[in-house]
């Protein structure tokens, strides 16, 4: 148990949050703006992508230490990282910011 403790306390735990709001707190304005805002939209975002990236992300830490392999932890933050910037990108382009092609979900 003091292991499910100590991956939830983890600066890259942390840093993962912080991208969680980032990423839902630009996705809720842009939503606003752009006159998409559905309530019913609010628990479908923070249901499934909130609880995929953390759970994810803590499962495969302790998969990767369970196996002996936590250098194997930084890739699956780098993953995790790698989607919220993406998704991130994709709410600033409601804001009209341009986004380059290869950067966007399609």
């Amino acid at each position: 148990m003091s292991e499910l403790i100590t991956v939830w306390s983890t600066p890259q735990v942390k840093t993962i949050v912080w991208l969680i709001l980032v990423d839902y707190v630009l996705g809720f304005v842009g939503a606003i703006l752009k006159k998409e805002f559905r309530l019913g939209k609010v628990a479908k975002v923070m249901g499934k992508p909130v609880l995929n990236y953390l759970l994810g992300y803590g499962v495969w830490t302790l998969v990767v230490q369970a196996i002996g392999l936590p250098v194997l932890t930084n890739f699956g933050f780098i993953i995790v990282v790698l989607a919220l910037i993406g998704s991130i990108l994709e709410n600033l382009g409601k804001f009209g910011i341009s986004i380059p092609a290869w950067l966007r979900r399609d």
